[in-house]
């Protein structure tokens, strides 16, 4: 009796576990509680950090705020220069073009699957579940951001579906950019009469209007050809270092 029971017990711990796993219906309200718990715990390790930095060297975090300041307040009288001059040209030729690019920090929340580096849980606000997100670490791209059971997950560069338009070397050559579940990235559908070497550098093309153009993807290691195009192995800026915040592109245009 106590043996059938047991495997009774088994069984049924058996099935619910493949119902969470398989089922999005019936994940969500795990998935929910699970966030809802993550960012209550994140918020009082922030609250702790801070309070704790307060007390620590604060003379010295002060001096080196101003000179940090000093140099940003110059940077941006330069910027402003730089932007009206710009405005001035378009008023000129009467141009109606405009760039009015959005971007806002986000946080890690978790891994979402234990032992798949390439999957992030993020913390967002205004998440709009059919938009592809540009994904950004200090500047260079990490990856993208997209939907799954309406929660913003975070598919960093060495995923196989994390893919956006670059451009290669000083050519521009246009193509399409993935992961391949390891450290480099693969550019694809690179035109053959467009020439390319390694050590080109990739950026963003911007065509996908998931980037701006130009940010930093990495750098080309080999190059191969199939199917009539150029493929390109990449060594990107950044592959899985997993910090703590990012900078989504809310807007590319």
């Amino acid at each position: 009796m106590n043996k059938q029971r047991l495997i009774f017990i088994l069984a049924l711990f058996v099935g619910i576990s493949g119902a969470l796993y398989f089922s999005p219906l019936l994940q969500s309200p795990f998935l929910n509680l699970s966030t809802t718990i993550k960012i209550t715990y994140l918020n009082q390790i922030k609250a702790l950090n801070d309070s704790y930095s307060k007390h620590i060297s604060q003379s010295q975090t002060i001096a080196y705020l101003q000179r940090r300041n000093a140099f940003y307040e110059k940077e941006l009288l330069t910027l402003h220069q730089v932007a009206d001059e710009y405005q001035n040209l378009l008023l000129e030729y009467n141009s109606t073009f405009q760039t009015q690019p959005s971007i806002k920090l986000v946080r890690t929340l978790s891994y979402v699957r234990m032992g798949d580096p390439h999957k992030l849980w993020i913390e967002m606000e205004n998440f709009t579940s059919n938009h592809v997100y540009g994904l950004l670490y200090r500047g260079v791209v990490a990856g993208i951001v997209v939907s799954r059971n309406k929660r913003p997950i975070a598919l960093l560069n060495g995923d196989s579906k994390s893919s956006y338009a670059v451009s290669v070397g000083n050519s521009q050559a246009p193509g399409i950019a993935r992961g391949t579940n390891s450290r480099h990235l693969l550019i694809e559908f690179i035109p053959t009469w467009i020439p390319i070497a390694i050590g080109d550098e990739v950026t963003t093309s911007g065509l996908d209007q998931i980037f701006l153009s130009g940010l930093k993807v990495g750098k080309v290691i080999s190059i191969s050809r199939s199917s009539g195009y150029q493929n390109a192995t990449v060594e990107p800026y950044f592959y899985a270092k997993n910090p703590t915040y990012f900078h989504v592109i809310t807007k590319a245009r």
